[in-house]
């Protein structure tokens, strides 16, 4: 589940709301794609213990990666793949 919706859900609960797709589109802090959403409250209405089992789980990085550093991170990749395709 994207963590910012996560965090959208699991604020939705903390206020003593059920969450839907509707509320938690509300509370999102970012543009997420309307199927993400939906994915993740139908994962949340078939099982609410789902929430409390990504609490547990530690943190992944963000999902809102600076463009130039993941651009970055591609132009290294490919040097390597350049480089081992001229041997």
């Amino acid at each position: 589940m994207n963590a910012v919706v996560f965090d959208a859900i699991k604020a939705l609960l903390d206020e003593g709301k059920i969450p839907t797709v509707a509320l938690t589109k509300s509370k999102l802090t970012q543009p997420i794609p309307l199927p993400v959403i939906i994915a993740a409250v139908s994962q949340y209405k078939n099982n609410p213990d789902s929430i409390h089992n990504l609490a547990k789980q530690p943190q992944q990085k963000s999902e809102t990666v600076d463009n130039s550093s993941q651009l970055d991170r591609i132009e290294t990749k490919l040097d390597r793949l350049l480089a081992l395709l001229e041997k």
